[in-house]
C-alpha cells in the first residue's frame, strides 16, 4: 500500500493537506471523498515530498517579507481599495521582490472568480493558519481586523524565533571554537611532540601515553572518522525526519533536564497564541483546533490536538480534550478553564501564551548565560590535560639532565 499527500477541503472552507494510504491515487481521492472532503489533488508522497522540497527552495517566503507585505496589504484595505486593486499594487510594487510573482498568480485567480482565501490556498506558499485567518475575515466581512489580528500574532512569534537564534549564536561559535582548537592540537601537534620524545629517547608519563595513544591513530584515521562522523549525522538527520524517528525524539525530548520543560512551554505557547488568533478572526473551535495543530513544529503536539479537536466535535470542553493528551501543564489547562467558563477564551489563551513565552525567554536566558561558562571550563579541563600531557616528559629530561 502506497501513501498519497492530498491537497483536500472541507465543509468550513479550510484548505489543508494530508497523507492518505491507498492502493493507488483514485482509490486515496475516493476514500476522501467518502468523509465530505473536496479533494484538489492527488501525488504520490516522494513526488509531493520533491516538489515541496524544491518549492520550498524557490518560492520560499522569509517571514520578514511576509509581516511588510501584510501590512501593505491592512494599509491598502484600510484606506478603502478593492481588494483586486490591493493585488494590483503589490504585485508590481511589494516591498519584497520575492513576493511579486507570487502575488501575480494570486491576483490572476482572483481576477478569474476564485476567492482570495482559495487563490492563497492554491499557491502552497502561504502558512495553513494565514489562509485560515483570511477565510474567517471574507466570511464575516471584517477582514482588516483580522488581518490586524493575525499582523499582531505575526510580529510576536517572528520575534520571539529571532531572539531564541539570537541567542543560540555565541554558545554556538564557542563550542564550533572549541572543537577546532582540540582537532588541531589532537591531530598536529601531539604526533609531532610523540616523534620529538622518540628521538629523544625520553621514558613517557601515563597520562602521556593515554593521549599519544589516543592521538596518533585518529592521525592516521581522522579521514576515515570524518567520514563515518558524517555518516551517522546525515542517517540520524534522515530518521528523525520521518514520521517514525520524528515522533520518537519529540517523546524523549520533554523528558530531557531542564530543556525539555522549555521544549514543552514553546510548543504550548506557539499552539495557544495560534488559536486565539483564529478564534479572534472568527473561526470556530474545531476547525481552529485543527489549523493550529498544522501550524505546529512538533509531530507530537500536532497529533494531540488533532485529537483534541475530535473529542471537542463529540461535544467535551477544551481543557479537558487538552488534559487527556498529558503534554499540557496543568497552569494552562486551568487558565483554559477560566476561559470557557468566563466566556473569554481567546483574550485567556492569549494571556497564556504571552505568559509562556515570557517564561520560555527567561529560562532560555539563564540557561544560555550558564553554556559560555561550562564550555570554557571544558576547553580548560582538556587543553589543561593536553599540555600537562605533552610537558610532563620535558620534566623528567630536565630532572634526569641535572
Amino acid at each position: 500500500m502506497s501513501e498519497f499527500v492530498c491537497k483536500v477541503g472541507d465543509t468550513t472552507g479550510r484548505v489543508f493537506q494530508q497523507v492518505e494510504s491507498a492502493q493507488s491515487e483514485e482509490e486515496a481521492k475516493q476514500k476522501l471523498v467518502d468523509r465530505g472532503l473536496y479533494v484538489f489533488s492527488v501525488r504520490s508522497h516522494m513526488n509531493v515530498a520533491s516538489i515541496m522540497g524544491r518549492a520550498s527552495r524557490e518560492r520560499s517566503i522569509h517571514s520578514n517579507d511576509f509581516l511588510i507585505f501584510n501590512q501593505q496589504f491592512n494599509t491598502l484595505v484600510k484606506a478603502g481599495l478593492p481588494i483586486m486593486k490591493a493585488l494590483d499594487l503589490l504585485a508590481e510594487r511589494a516591498a519584497a521582490t520575492r513576493l511579486r510573482p507570487i502575488l501575480a498568480e494570486v491576483r490572476k485567480s482572483v481576477r478569474e472568480g476564485s476567492l482570495l482565501s482559495e487563490a492563497l490556498a492554491e499557491q502552497g506558499s502561504f502558512p495553513p493558519v494565514y489562509v485560515t485567518v483570511i477565510t474567517a475575515g471574507e466570511r464575516s466581512g471584517n477582514l482588516s481586523g483580522v488581518l490586524d489580528q493575525y499582523i499582531a500574532y505575526l510580529r510576536v512569534s517572528t520575534g520571539f524565533r529571532s531572539r531564541l537564534l539570537t541567542a543560540m549564536i555565541y554558545p554556538a561559535v564557542l563550542v564550533i571554537t572549541a572543537l577546532m582548537l582540540v582537532t588541531y592540537v589532537v591531530t598536529t601537534a601531539l604526533p609531532k611532540f610523540a616523534e620529538l620524545y622518540k628521538d629523544l629517547d625520553v621514558p613517557l608519563p601515563t597520562p602521556t601515553r593515554i593521549m599519544l595513544g589516543l592521538a596518533l591513530p585518529l592521525r592516521h584515521y581522522f579521514l576515515i572518522f570524518l567520514i563515518i562522523l558524517g555518516v551517522i549525522v546525515v542517517g540520524a538527520f534522515v530518521w528523525s525526519r520521518s514520521r517514525e524517528g520524528a515522533l520518537t525524539l519529540e517523546r524523549l525530548r520533554p523528558r530531557i533536564p531542564v530543556f525539555g520543560a522549555v521544549w514543552v512551554k514553546t510548543q504550548v505557547s506557539q499552539l495557544l497564541r495560534t488559536l486565539s488568533t483564529l478564534l479572534t478572526g472568527g473561526t470556530p473551535l474545531v476547525p481552529a483546533l485543527i489549523t493550529s495543530a498544522a501550524a505546529i513544529d512538533s509531530r507530537l503536539f500536532a497529533g494531540a490536538v488533532e485529537q483534541a479537536a475530535e473529542r471537542v466535535k463529540e461535544g467535551k470542553s477544551l481543557h479537558a480534550s487538552l488534559a487527556e493528551t498529558q503534554l499540557m501543564p496543568h497552569l494552562a489547562l486551568e487558565m483554559i478553564e477560566v476561559g470557557e467558563a468566563s466566556g473569554a477564551l481567546s483574550a485567556m489563551l492569549t494571556s497564556v501564551a504571552e505568559f509562556y513565552e515570557e517564561d520560555v525567554g527567561t529560562s532560555l536566558q539563564r540557561i544560555l548565560s550558564w553554556v559560555p561558562i561550562a564550555v570554557l571550563l571544558v576547553m580548560a579541563v582538556v587543553v589543561g590535560f593536553i599540555l600537562i600531557s605533552l610537558y610532563l616528559p620535558m620534566f623528567s629530561l630536565q630532572v634526569g639532565g641535572g
